[in-house]
């Protein structure tokens, strides 16, 4: 059985304690095992970065840009084995898993400009002979601890900009599809990047608290689930690290009554159950405004979903592909049962779906629930799988509440023709990231990441301008050359520059 172990800056004999599972979603066999890592084997690759980060951060801005660029290249060049590789963990279909990849090599191309981006400040003159300098200096070491939904992109988010602005980056990848990572960074290697400077250390939560309680690790950038990244920032921040923790979501989607409903339908059938609705941008809750709307709606959105097609992620036929173990298929068929227990009226049941030949798939059919409400705990939680749920709201005012209301504040979608209600929306809405027809409201890279509420913690947020604050810290310079002359008087009061 093949065994998937870490890419460290040393020799390592790939033996290991303990060890986990890695599934073929499509078929429900064990296709791997991974190496769990531990507090000694983390210990070995922080001093090995320790070694390596200076000389790297003294390598100019410039050189940095062009192993981000040689990188870049050869993710581009190696495209196809990368995603095939993904989707055979994660189960993503191949289209979907390139998408994967090509958003994380959106950072790297931000990257690419950081001798621009690291540009400092400069004031002539502050006071009398005095000029006032700031630049930007990398932390060190820092970590990132990444999930299963995207193994591709968010592992990139995080050490792409870590590593071009001068660190060193140890990157703790989900144990359920860990391949992807270990590939990225031997294609960093190839692309110049010295030894030491990006590692990948496989665990679970051992190797987890390890890395939050390492002193020398000084930064952690987590994403997952709520709970989790709640526990990660805290520790994190007792550890006296820098910490952004993204968490969980239940994103809305509200439709008005002037929607074009047949572009809200596709935007939804991709939006809510692409990637299986393993996704944190997801869109798992649609928002009709008006009791017209919502028969109009669920008229479209019944045959609409009912033609989606589920199949192995090689289908290249396939809307979407099964979810990443059987454990996870069980709890999204537990909240469905939740939700018909609380009362929701079950339209669509993916319950029970099994496709031919691949019986033993974690496979999940689409799935619709209306007259949701807001008591409702599968309205409260994120069930992360391919289910849409349709809450009805009489007006504006109730649609605004209902996603400002909630405990998640990651994204946000209105459907719109009225130019006046999306500016209202946009100012009013109490989540981070707001798409204007637009269902999926990821930021470009060189913007920035980041959701409200039970949805982030921290203060800075994830890629952009917002990621290179978090990746370095400011250095301010006040200096005086004297021409040679002297009063002779010393100063016993505060220095100003009047």
């Amino acid at each position: 059985m093949r065994e998937i172990s870490h890419k460290l800056a040393f020799a390592h004999d790939g033996k290991a304690a303990r060890y986990s599972d890695v599934f073929d979603p499509n078929n429900g066999g064990v296709q791997a095992r991974v190496a769990l890592g531990d507090k000694a084997l983390l210990d070995l690759a922080v001093e090995a970065a320790k070694k390596a980060q200076p000389a790297w951060a003294a390598v100019n801005p410039q050189r940095r840009a062009r192993v981000m660029f040689n990188f870049k290249a050869l993710v581009e060049k190696n495209m196809d084995e990368l995603a095939h590789l993904l989707s055979s963990e994660h189960g993503k279909v191949i289209a979907d898993a390139k998408g994967d990849i090509q958003r994380g090599l959106e950072v790297i191309e931000f990257c690419c400009g950081i001798p621009h981006v690291l540009k400092g400040e400069y004031t002539q003159g502050a006071g009398p002979g005095i000029d006032v300098y700031s630049f930007r200096q990398p932390l060190g070491i820092g970590a990132g601890i990444t999930p299963f939904n995207f193994p591709g992109m968010i592992p990139l988010w995080m050490s792409g900009v870590a590593i071009a602005t001068g660190n060193a980056f140890i990157l703790k990848p989900s144990e359920r599809d860990p391949s992807v990572p270990v590939r990225l960074a031997e294609l960093f290697l190839e692309a110049g990047l010295p030894e030491g400077i990006l590692q990948v250390v496989q665990g679970d939560k051992e190797m987890v608290d390890a890395i939050l309680d390492h002193p020398d690790i000084k930064a952690v950038s987590f994403v997952g689930s709520s709970d989790i990244a709640h526990y990660v920032y805290k520790r994190g921040v007792d550890a006296g690290k820098r910490v952004q923790a993204m968490g969980g979501a239940k994103n809305h989607g509200i439709v008005m009554p002037d929607a074009d409903l047949d572009q809200v339908v596709n935007d939804l059938s991709g939006a809510a159950f692409g990637s299986a609705g393993e996704r944190c941008m997801a869109l798992p809750v649609v928002v009709p405004v008006g009791e017209k709307t919502a028969i109009a709606l669920r008229e479209k959105l019944i045959p609409a979903i009912e033609a989606l097609r589920v199949g192995v992620s090689t289908d290249a036929e396939a809307h979407y592909g099964p979810v990443v173990t059987a454990a996870h298929k069980q709890k999204i068929e537990n909240w469905i049962q939740t939700g018909v227990d609380e009362g929701a009226e079950l339209v669509i049941d993916g319950r029970g779906f099994k496709l031919q030949g691949h019986e033993e798939g974690f496979f999940v059919g689409p799935t619709l629930f209306d007259h949701v409400t807001t008591d409702m705990e599968a309205y409260k939680e994120e069930i992360f799988g391919p289910v849409l749920q349709m809450v009805r709201a009489e007006s504006f005012e109730e649609a605004v509440s209902l996603p400002s209301k909630h405990q998640y504040g990651n994204g946000v979608a209105l459907f719109t023709r009225n130019g006046h209600a999306a500016r209202e929306f946009a100012a009013r809405v109490d989540v981070g990231m707001v798409g204007i027809n637009v269902p999926i409201p990821v930021p470009v890279a060189y913007h920035t990441f980041g959701g409200w509420k039970r949805s982030a913690f921290g203060d800075t947020n994830q890629h952009g301008m917002e990621g290179v604050k978090f990746w370095t810290k400011v250095k301010t310079i006040t200096q005086r050359w004297p021409d040679g002359g002297s009063s002779g008087d010393s100063a016993f009061v505060i220095p100003t520059m009047g």
